[in-house]
Order: C-alpha cells, then sequence, then structure tokens
C-alpha cells in the first residue's frame, strides 16, 4: 500500500505519535512524516506510505505556512507555554510597535536553533543537552521568512499584550525561535502560546483529515502532488528505466517522472557529466 495522508494533527501528541497511530492503522511499518510538529502545535502534517516514505525528503523541502499565538511579558525554557517560566514582565506594546517588528523580519534572517529541538550536534539531539543541563553553543542558519502579517486584533491582559500572527516560512524555520526574536526586537520577552500549520506545499488544513477519522480512501495517489514532467514509458526505454541505468534526455526536462501501468515507478534528472542524458535520482520499486 503506497500514498499520502494529510493530517490535521490533534494538539497534545507528538509527531512520532501520530506516525505510529497510522502504523496501526495500516498494519505498515513503511510510514514516515515531513516535518515534525511540536506537541502543543496542531496542523498539517504530511505522512506518506510505503513507497511513498521515498519521497519525505522531496515533500519536506516545500514551504510552511503558520498561525501562530503570542504572548508578550513571558519567556520559558522551550520558547513555547508548555516550558518552565523563567520570567515574567510587564509588557504593553502598540499595534505600530509590533508591525514594525513583524515587517522587519520579512526576508532572510540568521535564526538560533532552540535548545529544545530534535537538531543533533556532535550525535546528540539538543534537547538531550537541555534535559542534562549541558550548554552548549547552539547552531545558527538562514531562513526566509516569505510573508508576515498581524491577524485580529491585540489584546491586553495582566499587563502582558496577546496578538496573533500568519507567515510563509521556509524549510527549517522554527516559529519559536522566531516570536523570541520578535519580543527582542520589541524589547522585551515573550512565548508562543500556540500554533496551526495551515498549509505546507500544496497541501492545506482544509484538505486534512482528523486522525481518528484516517482510512484507506484517506490515501492520496502520489501521482497527484508530484509535479514533475510525467511520461509514460514505452517498451524501448522501460528495461533501462527499471534497472535503473541513464537514459536519452529528449524530454525538454531537468527532471522525469517514468510512469508505467499508472505508477510510477522512477524520478529521473539531469546527467553532471552529460546534459543530454537523465539519471535517476529516486527508483521506486514495484512502483507508487
Amino acid at each position: 500500500m503506497d500514498g499520502i495522508l494529510v493530517i490535521d494533527k490533534p494538539k497534545g501528541v507528538t509527531s512520532r505519535y501520530v506516525v505510529n497511530e497510522i502504523v496501526k492503522k495500516f498494519n505498515t511499518k513503511k510510514v514516515g512524516h515531513t516535518g515534525t510538529l511540536d506537541p502543543i502545535a496542531t496542523g498539517v502534517l504530511v505522512v506518506c506510505i510505503g513507497n511513498a516514505t521515498k519521497l519525505v525528503n522531496e515533500l519536506t523541502s516545500n514551504d510552511k505556512e503558520y498561525i501562530a499565538s503570542v504572548e508578550l511579558g513571558t519567556s520559558t525554557d522551550t520558547l513555547d507555554i508548555t516550558g518552565n517560566i523563567l520570567k515574567e514582565e510587564v509588557s504593553i506594546r502598540t499595534k505600530e510597535e509590533i508591525l514594525g517588528a513583524l515587517n522587519s523580519f520579512k526576508g532572510t534572517y540568521i535564526q538560533q536553533v532552540p535548545i529544545y529541538s530534535a537538531i543533533k550536534l556532535n550525535g546528540k539531539k539538543l534537547y538531550e543537552y537541555a534535559r542534562k543541563n549541558i550548554n552548549v553553543s547552539l547552531p545558527k542558519r538562514e531562513v526566509e521568512i516569505k510573508s508576515i502579517e498581524l491577524i485580529d486584533d491585540i489584546e491586553y491582559k495582566d499587563n502582558k499584550t496577546l496578538f496573533r500572527f500568519k507567515c510563509t516560512v521556509s524549510k527549517g524555520t522554527y516559529i519559536r525561535s522566531l516570536i523570541d526574536d520578535i519580543a527582542i526586537k520589541l524589547n522585551t520577552i515573550g512565548v508562543m502560546t500556540g500554533l496551526i500549520r495551515i498549509r505546507q506545499g500544496k497541501f492545506k488544513i482544509e484538505n486534512s483529515v482528523k486522525l481518528d477519522d484516517v482510512n484507506r480512501e484517506s490515501l492520496i495517489d502520489t501521482l497527484e502532488v508530484l509535479d514533475y514532467k510525467k511520461v509514460y514509458i514505452t517498451d524501448d526505454i522501460e528495461k533501462k528505466v527499471l534497472n535503473g541505468a541513464l537514459v536519452d534526455n529528449i524530454y525538454n526536462s531537468n527532471e522525469v517522472l517514468f510512469i508505467t501501468d499508472n505508477r510510477a515507478i522512477a524520478l529521473y534528472k539531469v546527467y553532471e557529466k552529460d546534459e543530454k542524458k537523465l539519471k535517476p535520482r529516486i527508483m521506486f520499486k514495484g512502483g507508487v
């Protein structure tokens, strides 16, 4: 069984929990998701089953769209409201100040990875260092904030400022870290109080399925979601493709998805040593 599921992850569970539930529902161990959501977060979690797991990296590279909830005036060790409170302060900021801070992050910037994350450093996940109170130099990387806008009205509660924003970001962007950086820009502290992923690539939350409602009819055929040039194999190259051999690039495309019997069997790309040839990029044993 092969295909893709677009699940609306419930709050309070890990992405790994969702994968484990799908393993049980479909009685297969070949299951993988394409981008972790923290337990506090809900929304689009794209899950691949069977040979579609070979597409995890392809789908993970897509940009993502979120709605984030923020509380200015509180800081925690995890950068979200589920963590241990480190500090609280009076933090009243105007709409104009918040808009200015949000707009300043449009484009690329260097973001520090949060200590409570699964990024590995010297073979260990960062959260393992955090749990043992070991200080490490946190890695930084360039991310892109493609769009960011304030939504809803700003609220003030207990001398703190509450607001929500929507953003579209590149792969690898931590919204918790973005919120921390926004708070610093506002000369205060802040935490993420909620997060909804409303889109990942072409997969939107309105087309997602609740975890409890997932069944075989929920599976999406991979041919529906792959945007590469599709070529139905003819007898003269079928054997070559099935064996992963080089083929002539007569298709005027840098990437070609070869199909037989309505199943994708291989994704080919331009051969670096000879642009007139295509070489295998992903082979789908048995098709997908």
